[in-house]
């Protein structure tokens, strides 16, 4: 007389329940990628082949390729640069800045007049963008 149990272990394993735990996690870390921002600095550059224009914008910065900075037309110091925008965008909530430089320049002094642009924005809390003016391709 031989004793049998009624609970029978079963050696088999079911991968179902795995495949849903991966998708699960697929779709979190995917949703949760996106809302990671990278450090970038944010431009708008305009596309050279465009021949259509926006408004122009009435704050014009220009960079030569002896590393002096212009606003307006005017020669300036990077420190005078601050407070020169400062006094432009005055009361305005958002406005466009071209910012023009010569090719040969460093990228460097580009990002100092973004940075200032937006330190300018984190102040008081306003939307100004900057522009880089581009010359159209030649064919």
């Amino acid at each position: 007389m031989s004793i049998q149990t009624r609970n029978k272990r079963k050696t088999d394993f079911s991968m179902a329940s795995m495949s849903d735990i991966v998708f699960l996690l697929l779709i979190f870390f995917m949703l949760t990628s996106t809302l990671v921002a990278p450090n970038a600095i944010k431009l708008l550059l305009p596309s050279s082949n465009s021949r259509a224009m926006e408004q122009p914008p009435k704050i014009a910065i220009s960079i030569n390729k002896d590393l002096d900075y212009f606003l307006q037309g005017v020669q300036v110091s990077e420190q005078a640069l601050e407070f020169g925008l400062l006094e432009l965008l005055k009361g305005k909530q958002s406005a466009s800045i071209r910012l023009e430089a010569d090719k040969t320049i460093p990228v460097q002094y580009i990002v100092n007049v973004i940075d200032i642009v937006n330190t300018v924005n984190k102040q008081y809390n306003t939307k100004h963008k900057v522009i880089l003016a581009t010359s159209p391709k030649r064919r």
